[in-house]
């Protein structure tokens, strides 16, 4: 990814366009690659009765149906308000379709919910947008739609998923290597190369349709209608009432193709009185060689045909250039643009990877920077109107009235967010951007800042305080992870500002998160005991039965996990007051609050037994040694749930330590602190040693004093139980010989180890929290033990791995489970990398670096990647592993294990 020589002011290049943004003095963000991969089969284009957005919109009517709410396409990219976009379409002569987006099976196809099917990598990305690239594979053989369709049907969940490759069409090298570049000279004035190299064995036709145009707006209600059209400078001039002027410059002489952004009337068995042309209008000409699809000289929507037929090994390049005014300027044939923008990304890397030496952990680090960048989208969607229905579109059917998202009529996006994946997850999740804005604040700490203010705002959060879950069900309760990105956000930014923390926006997400813990308080706290009860939180199957909806004859579940996670998020608001307190004392009583209210969670969460004094109420097993749900069982009593999962490590979440300087600059919080100790022993017992205070004097809350921490740690670092080669496995792996069974109201609830996909159909999709690892929760672990270790120093050592004989400290621990969690994506001793498992990776070209993908999770005994397979969005923390293990005192620079 070199390449281009690095001056100073390449170095500088990068980070000035980040400061223009971040200033406002030039809008760089103004166009990216905020187009999504798939707009159809999502909850803001499903206008059915029955709510089932799959069926509503599906892949084969998106190319004739105008899309509501945003645009998708391949490889592409639009403004910030999605008026223009500008995305490749292609053709192999062969395929019975136009291939103007990817492709995938739903979630009722998939034999593990909706998947991607196809080959493509997001290679190249800075924050700016100034450079981004993509590569896709396109085969020479017809595309396999029926038989990846028939055969996703076909197979069970205790199957594999069927793959593209699986199907023979890239056998042999017979595809098109399809790579997209963009370059801006200008804010508003953007270069495009398209790459198409021949890597098969034979000569072999391709059809390149680069397409622009405007997303459909007049069709809902009353606006003005757009315009391309072909000028006599023979560049397209492209007339929009709000984006203004833009010229559209080419190279080449390729067939200049229109159509209109509007649905195809007959694909509802209408007989429009104009005979079009519609959407599809280019599919139709190219594909069909119907010459009454297109028009010659305008519409909303424009192909430019080049046709070629490539030699083995051949390339062929095309270059466009998009650019604001009334004039067309000269497209980049010679790659000034492009080159010196690549020279300004590595540059950029260059200043970000300091310490990271070997070229592997460089090429891991890139990339998975560059997928987060690509998953940059658009994401319009107003609740009201969308169940209240357009001006210009009949009424929606009366069952939405009280469907998806009901509750949520305040709710009016029109922003560009961090997506988790850009296929198979088109939307955001409260919880999933909470983790990617730790590595986007590595790359753009005022984005990632922005990012976690804009789910606070009026129009995301709920007036009683919720953040929005996720599209398909607003109303769902993610855990409460925002406090502590938030917190940590601060913190990367701090540090590259050079200790100069952003008060004002930790002051600002404080404020508005804590109207959102008031709403955990009161809603999810049935008995008033500090016991939550927050659903399935995101962990979807990994417990007996849908922790949201228990089956009838059981009565409320006390969650382990839901509890940590408050005890967790009060820490976390604890810890941003008493940043604010030192620099405005108005925030101690407000730390104090959160304090004590820590205490009180965790009263109620190790006082088993009446350990503390209190009523002998809690959720640690002292037989087992672990936490574990409990569900109430009326007239039975509570049950305790003993499935040793993720869910009982999540307690290791909530720690803090305080620095005796802060408890010296912050003496009003200093004597609360004191007297509630003093006054509640029962209380004070739950703080490990406070008097003795830990290395340096400091103090630690934990939710785990010594021993218990130690007892949940074997378990954890146990290779039979939650310890793989590849981090923590979310279930413990003694469940596959000896499965977790329920029997009670006459059925039999179980839970059994599944390394990989999902063989429980509960929740649907593919997420399986039955034994894979993932990176987020593994994530929050290390960070967990690196903070003990600061309380509780060297002298403080486990059995790592339980049973080794060898035992480490709390840091050498969590530096170990780095290793491994990187050591997912890095080439072992065989120059083979986990998450491709047995599979060969299609080879790249010579010289080049492994086209790589980030996967949601990863199976539990082998790390070969699964899930949605883009998902660089939590994922790419493996960027901050990266950054932190180039700063451990001693770092080696040998490659990877």
């Amino acid at each position: 990814m070199r390449g281009a020589a690095v001056s100073e002011l390449d170095d500088w290049a990068e980070r000035r366009r980040l400061a223009e943004q971040a200033r406002g003095e030039r809008p760089w963000s103004l166009w990216g690659p905020y187009l999504a991969e798939r707009q159809w089969g999502t909850v803001r284009e499903d206008y059915s009765r029955d709510g089932d957005a799959w069926r509503s919109l599906p892949h084969d009517e998106a190319r004739s149906r105008a899309y509501r709410w945003g645009e998708d396409g391949l490889a592409g990219l639009c403004d910030e308000r999605g008026h223009l976009c500008l995305s490749l379409a292609l053709w192999n002569g062969r395929d019975h379709i136009l291939k103007e987006r990817l492709f995938g099976l739903t979630n009722a196809e998939g034999n593990h919910g909706e998947d991607v099917k196809e080959v493509y990598h997001y290679l190249d990305a800075v924050p700016s947008h100034a450079y981004l690239k993509m590569l896709y594979r396109y085969p020479q053989a017809a595309f396999p739609y029926a038989e990846l369709v028939a055969e996703g049907r076909r197979r069970g969940r205790d199957e594999p998923e069927y793959e593209i490759e699986d199907t023979g069409v890239f056998d042999g090298m017979r595809f098109f290597d399809i790579t997209v570049e963009y370059a801006k000279e200008d804010a508003d004035d953007i270069h495009a190369t398209i790459t198409a190299v021949n890597r098969g064995p034979e000569a072999a036709d391709l059809h390149l349709v680069p397409q622009l145009w405007f997303r459909n707006t007049w069709s809902w209600k009353e606006t003005e209608r757009p315009r391309l059209e072909i000028g006599d400078d023979g560049a397209v001039a492209c007339a929009h009432p709000r984006l203004g002027p833009y010229r559209l410059t080419f190279d080449g002489a390729p067939e200049v193709l229109f159509c209109e952004n509007d649905t195809n009337l007959r694909l509802h068995g209408w007989q429009p009185e104009a005979p079009g042309p519609f959407k599809d209008g280019l599919h139709a000409a190219i594909v069909n060689g119907d010459e009454s699809a297109i028009r010659r000289d305008g519409g909303t929507k424009l192909g430019l045909h080049y046709a070629c037929r490539l030699a083995p090994g051949e390339t062929r390049r095309v270059s466009l250039r998009l650019a604001a005014g009334r004039r067309p300027r000269p497209v980049d044939r010679e790659g000034a643009i492009l080159h010196r923008r690549i020279a300004e990304a590595n540059a950029f890397y260059d200043g970000l990877q300091d310490g990271i030496r070997d070229p592997d952990a460089r090429s891991i680090f890139r990339q998975a920077a560059a997928g987060l960048i690509w998953s940059k989208q658009l994401y319009t969607y107003d609740v009201r109107l969308w169940l209240k229905g357009d001006p210009l579109q009949p009424t929606p059917p009366g069952e939405r009235d009280g469907g998806r998202n009901t509750q949520w009529r305040h709710f009016a996006a029109a922003d560009v967010l961090s997506m988790p994946d850009t296929w198979e997850y088109p939307w955001f999740a409260a919880w999933d951007l909470a983790f990617q804005c730790l590595p986007l604040a590595l790359l753009d700490p005022d984005f990632a800042k922005r990012q976690l203010l804009l789910l606070t705002r009026e129009w995301y959060m709920h007036p009683n305080g919720q953040l929005p879950a996720y599209e398909w069900e607003f109303g769902d309760a993610n855990p409460p992870v925002h406090a502590w990105a938030a917190y940590r956000v601060f913190e990367i930014d701090r540090d590259r500002r050079g200790g100069r923390g952003d008060l004002a926006f930790l002051e600002g997400v404080f404020h508005k998160l804590l109207i959102n813990f008031t709403w955990w308080v009161n809603r999810k706290d049935a008995d008033g005991r500090n016991v939550f009860q927050g659903g399935f939180l995101g962990l979807d199957n990994v417990g007996v039965f849908d922790r949201s909806r228990p089956p009838p004859g059981f009565g409320r579940i006390h969650q382990a996990d839901g509890t940590a996670w408050m005890a967790m998020y009060a820490l976390n608001m604890m810890r941003i007051a008493l940043e604010l307190a030192l620099h405005n004392d108005v925030y101690e009583s407000t730390a104090s609050k959160f304090f004590e209210h820590f205490l009180l969670i965790a009263e109620a969460m190790t006082d088993m037994g009446g350990e503390g004094g209190g009523e002998g109420f809690g959720l640690w097993d002292e037989e087992d040694e672990f936490y574990y749900d409990e569900v109430d069982i009326p007239g039975g009593g509570m049950l305790p749930l003993r499935v040793r999962s993720v869910v009982g490590l999540v307690p290791l979440f909530a720690v803090e330590v305080i620095e005796p300087s802060v408890l010296q600059r912050l003496p009003d919080f200093s004597r609360r602190m004191n007297w509630v100790l003093e006054h509640r022993p029962h209380l004070a017992c739950l703080v490990s040693r406070w008097t003795e205070g830990g290395v340096g004097d400091r103090k630690l809350l934990s939710l785990l004093r010594g021993h218990r921490m130690k007892a949940l740690l074997r378990r954890m670092l146990d290779e039979a139980e939650f310890l793989s080669d590849h981090g923590i496995r979310s279930l413990s792996r003694a469940h596959l010989e000896h499965p977790y069974a329920l029997d009670e109201f006459g059925a039999r609830f179980t839970v059994r180890y599944d390394p990989a996909d999902s063989t429980s159909n509960m929740f649907g999709g593919n997420s399986n929290w039955r034994g894979p690892v993932w990176m987020p929760l593994n994530y929050l672990i290390v960070e967990a033990l690196r903070r003990f270790h600061t309380y509780y120093g060297d002298d403080f050592v486990v059995e790592y791995p339980t049973g080794s004989g060898t035992s480490l400290t709390l840091a050498a621990i969590a530096d170990a489970l780095e290793d491994r969690l990187i050591g997912l994506f890095a080439k072992d001793a065989d120059g083979r990398r986990p998450i491709f498992g047995t599979r060969e990776p299609i080879p790249t070209a010579p010289g080049e670096d492994d086209a790589l993908l980030f996967h949601e999770f990863f199976d539990g005994d082998t790390g070969r990647g699964l899930g949605a397979s883009h998902q660089t969005g939590w994922t790419a923390l493996v960027l901050n592993l990266l950054h932190h293990r180039a700063r451990r005192p001693g770092a080696p620079d040998e490659a990877l294990p």
